[in-house]
């Protein structure tokens, strides 16, 4: 059948032309002897690795699968090659079907019919790959919308088509000029390397935080480190394999100078700020802080541009790094260094305050929390009030008085039941009221 199409769009008349190219291959395959062989054989090597399969894959999973509870690198090795017992199929028909194609190209001279079974059958484990053993969903995505595409033309034969037409295709960036191919190329490397780097992230930041005898601010500050080393060996691979040259970045970089200068200077001062903290050790996640305009909270997490801080009523407070440094900072955990607290009380003046201090001090070393060292708990005599003689006792404790912990409010107690146990009267304030009459005339 012919037809006119020269009136027609160019994309139509080189997809009429890639559909002719198809239909006289498939008719050559259709009617010739050697087509019909490879067609033979490419069905003998599906069956032939369909029985095999079915025999070597529940041996290979009870072989692969280690006993419960296993964590060697024996059974981590195990239970990675496990994951990839579904491709057993494909891969034993692609290495068949290899087989079968040296056979007819020995005895034939041609082989494209079972060249192309071949590659079908590399789709095919790309698509179980994609399906069935990749979990991580960016991955995941990059096999459905990347892989399997071109699988499907390298199956067809057109991927050197595709890949030549692409290359042809030309985008201009200022005085940079790429091709399409060269940016397709350089989106994949880049979604693979970043994602790359966020594993190797991860991998390294949880090694680094299990390294106890590091200390907790040398922690975080080498596990910065590693992740701005990571993602920076990532964008220069990145800029190496879309064959942009570092030279052409100059610009670039006294744009972000100009930026730094301006615009940018207070994240500029937050994040070196941040790595001061780090290498200083002065607050680290865990301690418990007030900051100068009042602010209080355990600091939960360090950025580069701020530390979190997380308040006794359940909110987070955003303070950029370079408070921490310009501001003064009163740092009450210090890395697990005791506090002293204090609960003032006062006693009426009929008491013998002599006998006050070793009563109060006995009982608020009763309270388990309460330390002997540095100082054991201390009674001391204040002055005289209004109504009654004024106390306060000073105790030592290896937390914060507030939260969960109710020190001061346990240690009132305490002094309320000793007092009251030993007779000892709380004074109130008592007023005394003259009424004088008027004098008689």
């Amino acid at each position: 059948m012919n037809f006119d199409l020269a009136s027609q769009p160019e994309i139509i008349q080189r997809g009429a032309a890639y559909a002719v190219q198809g239909w006289d291959i498939a008719k050559g395959w259709l009617m010739s002897p050697a087509a019909w062989s490879q067609f033979g054989l490419l069905l003998a090597a599906f069956l032939l690795a369909w029985l095999l399969t079915r025999r070597l894959r529940p041996a290979m999973e009870r072989l692969l699968t280690p006993p419960a509870g296993r964590s060697s690198l024996l059974a981590t090795l195990r239970r990675f090659l496990l994951v990839f017992v579904p491709l057993l199929l494909p891969l034993l028909a692609f290495a068949f079907t290899a087989i079968g194609e040296q056979a007819t190209r020995a005895v034939f001279g041609t082989g494209a019919v079972i060249a192309f079974g071949k590659r079908l059958f590399l789709l095919l484990a790309a698509r179980i790959l994609v399906r069935e053993i990749v979990t991580d969903g960016f991955l995941k995505l990059l096999g459905r919308v990347i892989l399997l595409p071109v699988m499907a033309l390298y199956a067809l034969g057109l991927l050197d088509v595709a890949t030549a037409r692409l290359n042809e295709m030309t985008v201009s960036l200022g005085n940079i000029e790429f091709t399409v191919m060269a940016v397709i190329r350089g989106v994949i490397a880049g979604a693979i390397l970043f994602w790359l780097g966020r594993w190797s992230n991860d991998q390294t930041g949880s090694y680094i935080s299990k390294q106890d005898q590091m200390r907790p601010a040398t922690r975080q500050l080498a596990a910065k480190a590693a992740e701005f080393t990571i993602f920076a060996v990532a964008f220069f691979l990145l800029l190496n394999i879309v064959g942009i040259p570092l030279t052409s970045l100059a610009v670039l970089s006294g744009a972000i100078g100009v930026g730094l200068g301006f615009g940018l200077q207070k994240i500029a001062s937050n994040y070196i700020s941040g790595v001061i903290l780090l290498l200083e050790g002065q607050a680290t996640v865990g301690d418990f802080v007030e900051l100068d305009n009042g602010m209080a909270g355990t600091i939960v997490q360090t950025t580069a541009r701020a530390m979190i801080l997380e308040t006794y009523d359940g909110r987070w407070i955003v303070v950029p790094n370079e408070d921490f440094i310009t501001t003064r900072v009163i740092n009450y955990s210090d890395q697990g260094s005791t506090n002293r607290y204090e609960v003032p009380f006062s006693v009426s003046y009929d008491t013998d305050i002599n006998r006050v201090p070793p009563i109060i001090e006995a009982a608020v070393a009763t309270h388990p929390d309460v330390l002997d060292d540095p100082f054991p708990p201390d009674c001391e005599l204040r002055g005289f009030g209004d109504s009654g003689v004024e106390f306060a006792v000073e105790f030592w404790v290896a937390g914060i008085d507030d939260g969960r912990h109710k020190y001061s409010s346990d240690v009132g107690f305490l002094i309320w039941n000793a007092l009251r146990d030993n007779g000892i009267e709380i004074p109130y304030p008592h007023r005394v009221v003259e009424l004088r009459q008027p004098a008689e005339t």
